[in-house]
């Protein structure tokens, strides 16, 4: 270990940004053995590993970086997957910039990072490859049954927890393919379909059972769900587009972003999109802006560029060092031709009844708000036009109304509409009703997900643990 010394930092092979704007594939290659090895040995197993205290999940990082260097890939594999339930999901889409890698001891000292996340996804692709990744079979089946709503990220890791422990899970999704924003919402070329497919193919290997295209509400009652399980679990995530309140947002060809790239990614699944085929969600030949600069902003840019748009701008209404989205991502859409307007707001869109323009104006940053961050205000007189076909609202989500929809007045909000939960049990007003992922924390990472459906399914392992053992005392 600790040859940074001898060693710089290193990523994957990563394709040209001439080819990648032509296909959905992912960006970088895989790391070969060698590669890996070299890149885990830079660690310097740190006494205090930052990287490990940043990760939401605290991943053993050091611990498997080593594992890796030394060739003992299946105990690496086996450590990483201790604490994460989608090893190869995170390595592909966290934002290590801003968690482990960020927070490495040899990026403080200016030695460049570990590539933790690209090691991390190189141990779990071999694993598969391998047959080291197993089906969550349980040693001891239970009677006793838990409802999951959302198939999503958190949703599969609570399964997955649940399920080893022996319990019957039911997975219970609107939509017809499990996986959720990882399916719909992430392009190919951050994480590739496949990927997600054969973890969700794992878990019903292993005994989950799906009910997709079952909405909770709609084609089932909230109540039912109760009363055929012995807990339920809400990780539904939050899909509700916040909205631009400028004249002209009723034009049309002004799309939220979840409508624009769930089009694209269920073409490149192969379904009949016709919204896309008739070329209202498809960017071919386009001048497009996206308004925001989170990641789902950055997905729709770059989606964009590989539809082959004219021209791709994001509008932006801070500058780069005050983006909420991945750094690297900011710099993948640059390489790729997109067109960044700083420290510019959407002032109206203009058009005779489709969009044809964005009148911006420039923005200043102030003084900082009660989050740290500075706060943007318009400068007067500096109005200017931007070109546009199509726009694209990357403004962040909501929750849904959920006390409506599951028509279930009982179940407590918060001030910002999302679930409210015992910090520590994850479990919500009602007894026996649980909530993790972004119906809770608002809209995050797919890692604060996972890690908030871990605490959940351990909540709800020793209530069900309990009251079982209740029920045998009281029967003898």
């Amino acid at each position: 270990m600790m040859q940074f010394i001898a060693l710089g930092h290193a990523m994957p092979g990563k394709r040209d940004a001439a080819e990648r704007r032509t296909d959905f594939g992912e960006i970088y290659a895989r790391f070969q053995p060698d590669g890996a090895a070299e890149q885990a040995s830079r660690c310097e197993q740190c006494g205090i590993p930052y990287c490990q205290i940043h990760c939401p999940l605290q991943n053993n990082i050091p611990d498997w970086l080593k594992l890796a260097t030394e060739g003992r890939l299946e105990e690496a594999y086996l450590t990483s997957s201790a604490t994460n339930n989608m090893p190869e999901i995170c390595g592909r889409i966290c934002p290590q910039d801003r968690l482990c890698e960020g927070n490495c001891v040899l990026e403080q000292s200016r030695h460049g990072t570990v590539t933790i996340g690209a090691v991390e996804t190189y141990i779990t692709e071999t694993a598969w490859e391998e047959g080291w990744v197993k089906p969550p079979t349980p040693s001891v089946e239970r009677a006793t049954s838990v409802a999951i709503v959302g198939a999503g990220p958190g949703g599969l890791s609570a399964a997955e927890q649940l399920r080893r422990k022996g319990y019957q899970v039911h997975i219970y999704d609107r939509y017809d393919r499990a996986g959720g924003l990882l399916i719909y919402g992430i392009p190919n070329f951050k994480l590739e379909k496949d990927v997600v497919e054969r973890r969700t193919d794992l878990l019903a290997a292993g005994g989950v059972h799906f009910h997709l295209n079952a909405e909770i509400g709609r084609d089932i009652p909230f109540s039912d769900l109760r009363q055929n399980h012995d807990a339920v679990l809400i990780a539904t995530g939050v899909y509700k587009a916040r909205e631009i309140a400028v004249p002209g947002a009723g034009l049309s060809n002004v799309f939220p972003a979840m409508t624009y790239l769930t089009a694209s990614n269920r073409k490149g699944l192969g379904d009949a999109v016709p919204e896309f085929d008739d070329g209202t969600l498809n960017a071919t030949g386009k001048r497009v802006i996206v308004i925001g600069g989170g990641d789902t902003a950055m997905d729709c840019v770059r989606t964009a560029v590989r539809q082959g748009a004219e021209s791709v701008t994001c509008l932006y209404r801070r500058d780069r060092t005050n983006m909420p989205g991945s750094r690297a991502e900011v710099n993948h859409a640059e390489e790729e031709g997109v067109v960044f307007e700083w420290l510019a707001a959407p002032e109206a869109f203009l058009g005779d009844g489709s969009v044809n323009a964005v009148r911006a104006q420039r923005v200043h940053l102030g003084v900082a708000d009660a989050t740290g961050r500075q706060t943007p205000t318009i400068i007067p007189d500096s109005s200017f036009t931007l070109d546009a076909d199509m726009v694209i609202e990357a403004l962040g989500f909501e929750p849904e109304d959920i006390t409506t929809l599951f028509d279930e007045p009982g179940l407590a909000v918060s001030s910002w509409g999302t679930l409210a939960v015992d910090d520590e049990t994850m479990m919500t007003s009602m007894d026996g009703v649980y909530a993790a992922g972004d119906i809770v924390r608002g809209a995050s990472l797919v890692v604060w997900a996972i890690r908030d459906a871990r605490i959940a399914a351990q909540a709800i392992d020793r209530q069900l643990h309990a009251k079982t053992t209740d029920a045998r005392v009281a029967a003898e």
